[in-house]
């Protein structure tokens, strides 16, 4: 498959930012980027400690390359707001934006800002993050031979672990306890997938995609708080059945900086079209993308730019 055996271009001139490079998927797409002498990459990461030890990892290998850390809390939307206001004012391109960063199967809990925390790390500070982002995304994608791209970190949990169609919006504000780890990580991953579709009909000048990277064992599993048996039968299917870092994050490299990747589409290993009924369902898009919206209107959002 095309992902498999990608090998990345130069990426000179390329400006890249990523969330979650600290780590997992993200720190293997930073090693492999950064190996192809973008002009600058923004590693967005919760501990900084992390982030300046993987640019140190990175350094000693590619010396010239220009790493840049930002300092994003992603269940604080406060912190991705004066995490983007740091990037933009460092840069006038962003040639590819990675959402990567995630939490999956956590205890229940709110965000900073009362989101069930899954769906607010997951979806909501993404989005603000895109948004606060996207005036710069699009100037880039005006020039020519541009080639912008935003790419989400999905998941088939979105399509496993669910009753069809189904994002509870009027319950993302609780914790939803009674829905169960797997259901909560499971509508942050279609809320994912389906932000980045809407993305994509909205503004064709900017190729944005989903991808499913595979069960792979990274730290966010290793970070599991569902508890009882869901963690004991778990944890040990995703030791003996998944994917190395290496190549879990081969198909996100390739939507990244491949060729043949169209826009609005979803992909899983490695870098094969995929859908499903919930992944093609128009009314629930509209329907996050219009509460998406609204919320943001009043988290400090800057609102949609025309395209």
């Amino acid at each position: 498959m095309a992902a498999k055996t990608h090998e990345v271009p130069d990426l000179a001139g390329k400006v890249i930012v990523i969330t979650g490079g600290n780590a997992g998927l993200g720190a293997e797409t930073v090693r492999k980027l950064a190996a192809k002498n973008p002009a600058q990459i923004f590693l967005c990461a919760r501990t900084m400690s992390k982030a300046e030890a993987l640019i140190t990892e990175i350094k000693q290998q590619h010396s010239s390359v220009n790493i840049t850390p930002i300092n994003i809390n992603q269940a604080s939307l406060k912190s991705v707001r004066a995490g983007a206001e740091t990037i933009l004012a460092q840069t006038s391109r962003i040639d590819l934006l990675y959402l990567n960063a995630g939490v999956a199967f956590v205890t229940p809990a709110l965000t900073e800002d009362g989101y069930e925390e899954e769906f607010g790390v997951n979806h909501v500070s993404h989005a603000l993050l895109t948004q606060l982002l996207l005036p710069t995304l699009l100037k880039t994608a005006s020039a020519p031979q541009a080639d912008v791209r935003i790419v989400a970190l999905s998941s088939d949990a979105a399509k496993g672990f669910m009753r069809p169609s189904k994002i509870e919006l009027s319950k993302v504000k609780t914790k939803m306890e009674d829905a169960g780890g797997p259901a909560r990580y499971g509508q942050s991953k279609l809320a994912n997938l389906l932000f980045a579709k809407k993305l994509a009909q909205l503004y064709p000048t900017i190729t944005s995609v989903s991808i499913h990277p595979g069960m792979v064992s990274t730290e966010i599993f290793g970070k599991m708080g569902a508890g009882g048996l869901l963690k004991v039968l778990f944890k040990p299917i995703v030791y003996f059945a998944s994917y190395n870092v290496e190549d879990g994050a081969k198909t996100q490299i390739w939507a990244g900086t491949g060729n043949g990747v169209a826009t609005g589409k979803y992909y899983v290993p490695f870098g094969k079209e995929s859908t499903f009924k919930a992944a093609e369902d128009e009314k629930v898009m509209n329907e996050l993308w219009e509460w998406t919206t609204e919320e943001l209107k009043t988290k400090g959002g800057s609102d949609w730019p025309k395209a």
